[in-house]
């Protein structure tokens, strides 16, 4: 069935969810931002369209529905690209018109993962495992007693809001080493306007190949039909983006089996009743071999890409399944791809565990995957971009805020 596309954001999540419809489709996808972004902007495989007023719920559905009469008697694949989006979607379902088709779970579920501490306080006593968490109310500010074995971890529990304001030296994620540096810092995001709940967080052990990656897509009937599961061998280390896969094996764990967690993600997702793409972040904790679940994504998340050259095209899962109506059946995603954001030099010098290493380089051999690059997009502007990305990713490494 011919259908339209149009997806919420101009970020590099939305540049590869565009690729993924070039790739299976040979056509170019419609881009709603409210503002030019690099990876969206030196392009020739998406069209973008460019609103000022899409951050606020009332002017998103202003712009789609414009979209949609300027589309008429064809399906619209509707994806977005963060979390705001996702939720004027999800919160919207009875007002978007039905030419739209989408598959997000209902707002309370989104909240309940975006929001940290609800986050961490509604799923308490499912199936996951968590890190020991601390809850600290900004709007209400007091002295912080001392009660923590550092290193700690601190990150809003509200992304939305925190992502609305700006300041210097403002961080994704921030890691503290001792009480002075966790008071400096709860103290400046207060001062600069952030009023929810931070999350105070323990440090659990090891680099950055201790983290793993799953991406989950479950139907529109409510039930998973694939599971990935990654290991990562570096993060990116910049203010901005730690957090973020900049290395990853799919197929590859080096810590023991991973077909319990498996499962009580594939129990968990069907329990609350997800709906789409999710992602989960997690930290191997070698001292009681858990999977510690960091945070889930209401969507599919930066990285996630990795499983399209598997076979497994993001936007045709969700053509097949909303548009095609064509059935589904749970898979483990096991077979091993390498991407990588970075350069080979920034991997081999940086990523530390050198099993992970090893198997990376021998990876490379075959091709490492890059989200961003892609043959077919011949902007030369991009590729300008692209070159000076790389050599950027250099300094970037050597100065990085994230040790």
């Amino acid at each position: 069935m011919d259908f339209e596309i149009l997806i919420a954001g101009t970020d590099a999540n939305a540049y590869y969810m565009a690729r993924c419809y070039h790739e299976a489709y040979g056509k170019k996808a419609t881009l709603l931002g409210k503002k030019p972004m690099i990876y969206t902007k030196y392009t020739n495989i998406l069209n973008v369209i460019y609103n000022d007023k899409i951050w606020t719920e009332e002017g998103f559905l202003e712009a789609i529905e414009e979209f949609r009469k300027n589309h008429p008697n064809k399906k619209i694949l509707l994806i977005s690209s963060n979390e705001t989006y996702a939720a004027f979607i999800s919160k919207n379902k009875n007002k978007i018109n039905e030419q739209f088709v989408h598959n997000y779970p209902n707002i309370d579920i989104i909240n309940s993962l975006i929001m940290k501490e609800t986050f961490y306080k509604t799923y308490e006593n499912s199936v996951l495992d968590f890190p020991t968490t601390i809850y600290y109310d900004c709007s209400n500010p007091v002295e912080i007693a001392d009660k923590f074995t550092y290193p700690v971890i601190i990150k809003p529990s509200n992304v939305i809001e925190y992502n609305h304001i700006n300041f210097e030296g403002k961080n994704k994620i921030y890691k503290v080493e001792n009480y002075n540096d966790l008071v400096t810092i709860v103290n400046k995001i207060v001062d600069n306007g952030y009023k929810d709940t931070l999350i105070l967080q323990e440090f659990i052990p090891g680099d950055d190949s201790y983290l793993f990656d799953s991406v989950v897509y479950c139907g529109k009937d409510k039930k998973v039909k694939f599971i990935s599961f990654a290991q990562i061998g570096l993060q990116e280390h910049s203010k901005t983006m730690v957090g973020n896969a900049a290395v990853l094996i799919n197929g590859f764990n080096q810590y023991g089996d991973n077909s319990e967690m498996i499962k009580k993600i594939k129990t968990f997702m069907e329990d609350i009743g997800y709906q789409g793409f999710a992602e989960f972040d997690m930290k191997y904790d070698y001292r009681d071999k858990k999977f510690k679940v960091l945070e889930i994504n209401a969507r599919q998340g930066r990285c996630s890409y990795y499983i399209s050259p598997l076979g497994y095209n993001l936007v045709k899962i969700l053509a097949d399944d909303l548009i095609e109506d064509k059935e589904m059946n749970f898979e483990v995603i096991d077979k091993e791809v390498l991407l990588s954001f970075v350069p080979k030099g920034v991997a081999k010098k940086y990523i530390t565990n050198e099993t992970f290493k090893k198997k990376a380089l021998e990876l490379w051999k075959k091709g490492a995957v890059n989200p961003l690059k892609y043959k077919k997009d011949t902007d030369f502007m991009r590729k300008l971009l692209l070159a000076r990305r790389h050599v950027d990713y250099y300094k970037e490494f050597k100065n990085g805020v994230w040790k």
